[in-house]
């Protein structure tokens, strides 16, 4: 009888063992990465919208601040004439064309949203960042008003009452 070649069903089995182990230890991490991954670009989109708004307000004084994540963005036609209406300094996803009033742009795991005064021209407004599932995709809450200063919770609804990031 010749030399078998080949694996043991016990040395596959060992393999299969020390992968699976590995995969244990690795996804917790990677699914942590991901999560500060998000929130980091939550508080980047935020800081992204304040600036997006002071522009918006010196473009047109006589409106003041923009309504909603919509009238930042580009509207229909990226690319196109930039109007009071759609001031194109928003990407589609972040000033996307849903984000009208205060229904939310989802980018990276949060929604977004802005909460401006009623008066014209706006002299105030508020935008949050808020986790699509907490504790999946993201660990936090962020808001951030006409101050420009970002705040966090971890727990609820941020508001401007909240602890500034460092």
């Amino acid at each position: 009888m010749g030399k078998q070649r080949g694996f043991s069903l016990i040395e596959l089995m060992i393999v299969v063992a020390v992968i699976l182990i590995i995969a244990a230890i690795a996804i917790p991490s990677f699914l942590h990465a991901r999560m500060s991954a998000n929130e980091a670009s939550a508080v980047d989109s935020l800081r992204n919208i304040d600036t997006c708004q002071v522009s918006y307000a010196s473009t047109y004084p006589t409106l003041g601040f923009a309504p909603d994540l919509n009238t930042l963005g580009p509207g229909a036609t990226p690319g196109g004439t930039s109007t009071s209406a759609n001031a194109n300094l928003l990407d589609n996803v972040l000033g996307c064309a849903t984000g009208v009033g205060t229904a939310p742009c989802l980018k990276s795991g949060y929604n977004f949203n802005i909460t401006a005064a009623a008066q014209t021209p706006i002299s105030t407004y508020s935008s949050n960042a808020n986790p699509v599932a907490l504790g999946t995709t993201g660990t936090r809450y962020f808001h951030s008003d006409n101050s420009a200063v970002i705040r966090f919770n971890s727990t609820v609804i941020a508001t401007s009452t909240d602890q500034p990031l460092q």
